[in-house]
């Protein structure tokens, strides 16, 4: 009797969710970059472990180690603060990212969750009146500033919320959700943005 091969084919986090193109009112809106591609790990250290863990991040990628609820970013590299003594580092590029990951193992727990993370850019200049239909945190500028990060949820969906750099548009917001719940987060937030209308490109980093 013959074998039966089956070769697996890696996917999106937003494969078969969402797709490049646009939807809802006529004027975009609302911006969408579906990022793809990045390396993402959880860091958990413990207070002793902090030092040598915060010089490795600033040598190595330029990062410092928030202590509170922020977003630090370097060229290549994004770190949020999700907790006392938790972070997650977020790389540009999946490429190399399981040697990063290596390379911090002996001054954290280290948990790469490439596979178990999907993440959005978010930007427009009707963004922040579609994220406040289901966001608790008050995003308002002088609230949420640049730079910062909140653990909330959306549409019962468990997040991670920070504010990137501001663009030609203005404020730019980065969700990060856990893939299995990809599909429900994103059904409420394109029902959310078609009032406004929705341009959504792919970042294949």
């Amino acid at each position: 009797m013959a074998e039966i091969g089956m070769a697996w084919t890696a996917r999106g986090a937003w494969t078969g969710i969402a797709a490049a193109g646009a939807f809802g009112a006529l004027q975009d809106g609302v911006r969408v970059q579906l990022r793809e591609g990045l390396g993402i790990a959880s860091l958990i250290a413990g207070r002793e472990q902090e030092p040598a863990l915060e010089r490795a991040l600033e040598s190595r990628y330029g990062l410092s180690l928030p202590t509170g609820p922020a977003a630090v970013s370097s060229a290549s590299h994004t770190l949020l603060w999700s907790g006392p003594g938790q972070w997650l580092l977020l790389a540009a590029s999946g490429a190399g990212f399981a040697e990063d990951c290596a390379g911090l193992a002996g001054l954290a727990a280290v948990a790469e969750q490439s596979d178990g993370r999907a993440v959005l850019s978010l930007s427009g200049t009707m963004v922040r009146q579609t994220l406040a239909k289901g966001c608790m945190v008050d995003l308002h500028p002088r609230a949420f500033p640049v730079g910062m990060t909140a653990l909330t949820s959306i549409a019962y969906v468990n997040i991670q919320l920070w504010r990137a750099e501001d663009g030609p548009e203005g404020a730019v917001y980065e969700v990060m959700v856990p893939r299995s719940m990809a599909g429900s987060f994103w059904s409420w937030f394109s029902a959310s943005a078609a009032e406004f209308g929705c341009a959504i490109t792919v970042s294949r980093d």
